[in-house]
């Protein structure tokens, strides 16, 4: 293959030596590499798999000689066979030219008359010959230009088809160079940068993960450019003024009749005056003045071939991601922002039926997605024992707290608690597989959400978020899968249907749809709308089996009274498009605050740097505090290792102010909040916390 990136060594004719028990020297020509590995033993494996991939290069070079070979074998026949008929032409003419004269000299001799009718006749023939002949090389003489020429034209393709060949493999090599930092970089600049100081043990993991990748990519691959899936069921809106005059056509699915779906005594009723300025609880505080604005976006260019290049020759550990993909936001902030339309929960907890409680918890789990339409940058990693703290108690009846308690794999625990009678809390592990031209983000962990009064104990997961055109185009960001919410005490359950965008599609784009039903599998509500505008709810009063569909499925008809909106998306700041696309919450959550924890979010200098518009300083505060966070690292193996000489137990990193506990409700091991946070802020105690800034 032909190699025009910089940097980059032709294995087939490099020469792999080396010079101790762990270093590899790899050279070509000029050029030469300082490899390190682990051990000797990690040495020896990556000598052995270079060695294996120069002969796999040199059999490569060799089959594609012969294929070019192959390939002007049957041009190189034909020329020389065209070549013998222009002889044959030339001699044809050149003899018979020959025979012509001889005959007319012998026609001039004296000889008896019946020779010389014999030679008359002969000479006739001669003719005859002669213009056949003539009109036989005329004809060659027009192959062999047209052949000629063709012969031009198939070696100019040829040529033309090999040049293509050459550039179509330089841009493979340089999108399979770009595939690589990407999926590092998706993986996050923090989680490459803090692995084992080694170039063979990370470069050992990326050849273990794509193996994973591969193996699971018909599985998992959940996108597909066609037809969307036929909807399981269908809505029909009915009459109210019918339903209210007779009760007696409503089906066994319905809750309720028909009456109780009105504005004014329902709880839905003040659903669509709710807005994030304002306040409806009468014992909480007038609300802080907070900031509407931060600095406008620098317009930094970036290209990600330009930084790769520049880090050749370096340990794949230490190689920094800059900034330039960044938003000023680390991911704890990212997952608090998901209490940016908490009334929802607060208007639940009024709710009397838990299924209309189950539609305001469906709406909630919805509306975390809206911010997410125009964020394609990332957010930053955290740092391992980084919180972040979000007190809003006095103003809008909750405080939330988060921690990043573990780095590989990076995990965030979350703990919110509401004076208005929920509690929420979660562990969120992020997992992301770069599949070419897209990149999947799959959250892994149960969202809890428990209301206070009722004892109504609500589980549900995340969906897939998918960043397109990674490569090439602009970033666009969709979400697909589904969502199934349980409430464990009543048995509820709401089926919520991301439906992923598809050119072929009629629907609108970024479409859901849902439908709530009791502990009996009875259908009460249906719910549809888009993850990034807003969340009906219809009442279903009757339900009826259907037609069948093309698949054999028989689809369910759900007649239900108008639709009421549960939720719609604040619009954006002003300016927004300057800001990152940031709301008016996620503007005032790197707000600087007084009295909060010396691990905070707020006061991460990098993400600072970077709010202000200085991303070149940024980018070294940045590297600056990865580098401190593996010397903490190294130093916690140390310790792992002298423990292990020692015989000792070594439970390794502890969080502060969560604890690992198994759930009652899914059995699944997480991390719940242990208490303190709140009493340390208040006594402004903060020795326990350790110095990660």
């Amino acid at each position: 293959m032909a190699h025009t990136c910089r940097g980059t060594i032709n294995l087939s004719t490099a020469h792999i030596d080396t010079e101790d028990s762990c270093n590899i020297v790899l050279s070509n020509g000029g050029r030469t590499y300082h490899l390190k590995a682990n051990s000797e033993v990690e040495r020896q494996r990556w000598v052995t798999a270079l060695e294996l991939a120069k002969a796999k290069a040199i059999r490569m070079r060799n089959n594609q000689s012969v294929r070019q070979e192959r390939a002007a074998r049957p041009l190189k026949t034909l020329s020389s066979k065209l070549e013998d008929l222009s002889t044959c032409n030339e001699l044809i003419a050149k003899h018979g030219a020959a025979l012509q004269r001889s005959l007319s000299e012998l026609e001039s001799l004296r000889l008896p008359a019946d020779s010389g009718e014999k030679i008359k006749a002969v000479n006739e023939r001669a003719t005859l010959f002669r213009i056949t002949s003539n009109a036989m090389i005329n004809a060659c003489r027009d192959f062999l230009d047209l052949a000629e020429s063709h012969s031009r034209k198939w070696q100019r393709l040829l040529q033309h088809e090999r040049e293509q060949r050459i550039r179509l493999e330089e841009t493979i090599e340089q999108l399979a160079k770009q595939h690589n930092s990407l999926e590092r970089a998706c993986r996050g600049a923090p989680g490459l940068a803090s692995g084992t100081a080694s170039i063979s043990s990370t470069a050992k993991g990326s050849v273990q993960s794509a193996k994973g990748e591969a193996s699971d990519e018909d599985e998992e691959t959940e996108y597909f450019d066609a037809m969307e899936d036929a909807p399981a069921f269908i809505t029909v809106t009915a009459d109210p003024k019918h339903h209210r005059r007779s009760g007696s056509n409503l089906s066994g699915a319905s809750e309720g009749h028909p009456e109780d779906w009105n504005l004014e005594d329902s709880v839905f009723e003040s659903s669509n005056q709710s807005s994030y300025n304002e306040s409806t609880g009468k014992d909480l505080l007038p609300r802080k003045r907070r900031r509407s604005r931060i600095p406008d976006k620098p317009n930094y260019s970036l290209n990600l071939w330009s930084i790769m290049k520049n880090c050749i020759g370096k340990e794949l550990s230490k190689i920094p991601m800059p900034v330039n993909f960044n938003e000023p936001l680390s991911m704890l902030q990212r997952l608090t922002e998901d209490l940016e339309y908490h009334e929802l929960l607060d208007k639940a907890v009024k709710c009397e039926s838990s299924t209309e409680q189950m539609c305001f918890v469906a709406a909630f789990s919805v509306s975390s997605y809206s911010t997410t339409v125009h964020r394609t940058a990332k957010p930053f990693n955290p740092l391992l024992g980084e919180t972040y703290e979000l007190d809003r108690l006095e103003e809008l009846g909750f405080r939330s707290l988060c921690e990043q308690v573990s780095h590989h794999p990076p995990a965030a625990a979350h703990h919110v608690y509401s004076r208005r009678g929920w509690t929420l809390w979660q562990e969120i592990t992020i997992a992301s597989k770069f599949r070419g031209k897209y990149l999947s983000i799959m959250p892994l962990g149960a969202i809890h959400l428990e209301f206070h009064s009722s004892g109504n104990h609500y589980v549900w997961r995340k969906v897939t978020s998918t960043v397109h055109n990674i490569i090439v185009g602009k970033l666009w960001i969709d979400q697909s899968g589904e969502i199934e919410i349980v409430n464990h005490k009543s048995k509820d359950k709401c089926q919520l249907k991301f439906t992923p965008y598809s050119y072929f599609s009629r629907d609108v784009p970024r479409k859901v749809t849902g439908v709530v039903s009791d502990a009996e599998g009875r259908a009460h509500y249906v719910m549809s709308g888009t993850w990034d505008e807003k969340m009906e709810c219809s009442k279903i009063v009757h339900s009826s089996h259907g037609s069948t569909s093309t698949e054999g499925k028989q689809k369910t008809v759900y007649q239900t009274l108008s639709p009421k909106v549960l939720w719609r998306k604040y619009p954006l700041p002003e300016n927004a498009e300057n800001m990152y696309f940031f709301s008016e919450l996620a503007l005032t959550l790197n707000e600087p605050e007084e009295r909060v924890a010396p691990t905070d979010s707020r006061l991460r200098p990098d993400q600072r740097l970077m709010e202000s518009g200085r991303w070149d300083e940024a980018n070294v505060e940045k590297q600056r505090l990865e580098e401190k966070q593996r010397a903490v690292r190294r130093r916690r193996e140390a310790e792992a290792v002298e423990a292990l000489e020692e015989g000792k137990d070594y439970e390794g990193y502890i969080p502060l102010w969560f604890e690992r506990k198994v759930d009652a409700v899914t059995g699944e091991l997480i991390c719940v909040y242990k208490g303190g946070y709140w009493e340390a802020k208040d006594k402004q105690d903060w020795s326990a916390c350790p110095d990660i800034f």
